[in-house]
């Protein structure tokens, strides 16, 4: 974790420009101080943001073009090298978004928070899950033409290298849900094993980083990683913990939720979210500070 530490401090964050359509569907100020620690959390800078209130989006590029041009100036100004937009963007929005924008590299708020847990996913299932996540999100914006040619002798009679990536893409996310489905069969038989030595599960579960990790290490010794970012836990961890009284229960820091989690991720985890749901308990952790915790308790409830 030092090493990682080290070489980030190292790197300067790229520089990136935000991008949002405020459709009035939720507090766009806020979504956007979310989607700047999101980028943050990722290496990122968020250097400029540009918004636009409206109740369609533009065909094929979502902001009006006038924005667009704001937008594409301020990236030449501030030196940003990618563009980020709050919310979930077609793969042929994308593309016209990102040659509306000079070349710019585009992404949205989804493929962050999946890059995210590439990044950080530690264990085999939680590396396992993520890429599940990232080739189901990927498999309808796959784009025929471009790339380096080559595989011409591969292919069958006809068959484009579209074709061939998405059969690949295919045969990728069979064989990893196949894993998985394994992998949730012995966490069942686990969870059966530990129901019948009788000690309690108590999960704690709420919004990223508003510090379920401290607050594991304050009750049973620091040993999980805390780091004041957004998805600095990623795979369950379960501590043994006597309480007052002298009873043993087991306590689990699970992964935080953010608003909007892309639908993806929540199916591909759902076998380490499934162990929050068998708990004997669930503890909502929220962070008292915050005005929005009312809000943040409400998304941990829908996830």
């Amino acid at each position: 974790m030092s090493e990682l530490y080290d070489i980030l401090v190292e790197t300067p964050p790229t520089k990136v420009i935000l991008l949002a359509l405020d459709q009035g569907l939720w507090d766009c100020e806020r979504s956007l101080a979310e989607l700047a620690a999101l980028c943050e959390a990722n290496h990122m800078e968020a250097v400029a943001e540009v918004t636009q209130k409206r109740q369609t989006p533009e065909t094929g590029i979502v902001l009006g073009s006038g924005k667009l041009e704001e937008a594409a100036a301020a990236a030449a100004e501030l030196g940003a090298e990618c563009a980020v937009f709050d919310g979930e963007l077609t793969g042929s929005q994308i593309r016209n978004i990102s040659t509306a924008l000079g070349g710019l590299e585009v992404i949205d708020r989804t493929m962050l928070i999946l890059e995210i847990f590439r990044s950080r996913a530690v264990t085999n299932e939680g590396k396992l899950q993520t890429e599940l996540a990232l080739l189901r999100y990927r498999l309808p914006r796959l784009q025929g033409g471009g790339g380096g040619g080559g595989g011409g002798a591969r292919r069958g009679a006809g068959e484009t290298k579209l074709e061939l990536d998405r059969r690949h893409v295919h045969a990728r996310i069979d064989a990893l849900a196949e894993k998985l489905a394994e992998m949730e069969k012995r966490r069942g038989e686990s969870r059966k094993a530990r129901a019948k030595t009788g000690m309690p599960v108590v999960s704690l579960v709420g919004y990223t980083n508003v510090g379920k990790s401290s607050l594991m290490n304050a009750l049973c010794g620091p040993s999980v990683a805390e780091a004041d970012m957004l998805f600095a836990t990623l795979d369950p961890t379960s501590r043994k913990l006597v309480l007052p009284s002298g009873m043993a229960v087991l306590l689990v820091d699970t992964v935080g939720f953010v608003s909007r989690l892309p639908h993806n991720l929540v199916e591909a985890f759902k076998s380490t979210l499934e162990e929050a749901a068998w708990s004997d308990v669930i503890v909502r952790v929220a962070d008292a500070g915050d005005e929005q915790r009312e809000e943040q308790l409400a998304v941990t409830d829908e996830v």
